[in-house]
């Protein structure tokens, strides 16, 4: 169970927590680590707590609509199958170094091997 107290957490952050945490049950997700991630959730898209004395109050509504639209559009690039960025070249498999290779239109892709693949994106890249 996560720690802390969540006194500080509004009734619409305690649904929000509640929904996801359903979801992660539906899933398979074990509860215990359903719930963590359903508050680790809250806190990455709200601050944490929003009530006085809370640590939300430090997060201004604009980062917060910020971080809500970026893992939004993570979760929508990660389900089309989009690398993450920031990963290597080298921690992909193949599939993904040829999906990256057809959007940069490296000609002769289909025929090259992983390790020639990762040469092409990095000279490509370069």
């Amino acid at each position: 169970m996560p720690r802390g107290s969540k006194d500080k957490y509004t009734a619409k952050q305690k649904r929000k927590a509640e929904h996801i945490e359903d979801s992660y049950k539906a899933r398979g997700v074990p509860e215990d680590e359903a719930e963590a991630r359903a508050w680790a959730t809250v806190n990455k898209q709200s601050g944490g707590g929003e009530k006085a004395g809370g640590s939300g109050q430090k997060t201004s509504a604009a980062s917060k609509e910020a971080a809500r639209k970026s893992s939004a559009r993570r979760a929508a690039a990660s389900r089309e199958g989009t690398p993450r960025s920031g990963q290597r070249l080298e921690a992909m498999n193949k599939t993904e170094l040829m999906e990256l290779a057809r959007k940069r239109d490296i000609a002769g892709r289909s025929r090259m091997r992983k390790e020639e693949l990762l040469q092409a994106l990095r000279k490509a890249s370069a």
